[in-house]
């Protein structure tokens, strides 16, 4: 028994996958989602990627991300916030930024998936909860 489960702890791990390099914030900008709809951008002006910037400055981000068990924040900027979510039960990992606009007051958003083409709405999901405790609701 033990055997069997220690062959398959490297296929759960072999669900976070290798984090992208195309995380960051180019010309002012977080990076526009792939064609596969396991993508939400505040950037985005498609319907199935396109999700709305939050109303909130990037410390109360941080506050309501921080407290969420799924999440590790991986990296803290002046306007920028780095986080990854990782599934309990399989272990995928979706990236997850947030850019602070002090001009607009907004915060924008990106939630992709690492692996896979579908999400089941997971990334927009999880935007639109980090947006509820923000406001209360």
């Amino acid at each position: 028994m033990r055997k069997a489960l220690l062959a398959f702890i490297p296929l759960l791990t072999a669900c976070a996958g290798q984090p992208p390099d195309n995380i960051g914030v180019r010309n002012g900008r977080l990076t526009d989602c792939p064609d596969s709809p396991n993508c939400v951008c505040s950037f985005a002006t498609d319907d199935t990627h396109r999700i709305e910037p939050l109303t909130a400055d990037l410390r109360q981000v941080e506050r309501v991300v921080a407290g969420i068990e799924a999440a590790n924040i991986v990296s803290v900027q002046e306007n920028y916030l780095y986080a990854e979510f990782t599934s309990r039960i399989m272990g995928f990992v979706d990236d997850v930024e947030f850019l602070h606009d002090p001009r607009s007051g907004l915060t924008h958003v990106r939630s992709a998936s690492r692996l896979g083409y579908g999400d089941l709405g997971v990334n927009r999901k999880r935007i639109e909860a980090i947006r509820a405790a923000l406001t209360g609701n």
